[in-house]
């Protein structure tokens, strides 16, 4: 049982440093001025009060990378 909570426990440490880094990732991209998360495809609705952001893209891009990411460490 012990042996479990020790998985466990280390995978969600590994996904929290895998967290922070994307979130770095993320503050230097939007700091550098490239628009990563604004392609063509993205749904943009603003008004005068309110704005509306659904990248449709950009998700579909991610999951693509996700997908061959998951794939190529599936086959090891």
């Amino acid at each position: 049982m012990f042996n479990d909570l020790h998985v466990i426990a280390k995978f969600l440490i590994i996904l929290g440093i895998v967290i922070a880094g994307f979130g770095v990732l993320l503050l230097i991209l939007k700091n550098s001025g490239i628009p990563f998360f604004k392609l063509p495809g993205d749904i943009v609705i603003e008004k005068k009060n309110f704005t509306f952001y659904f990248p449709l893209a950009t998700s579909i891009l991610l999951s693509v990378l996700f997908t061959v990411i998951m794939y190529l460490i599936s086959r090891k």
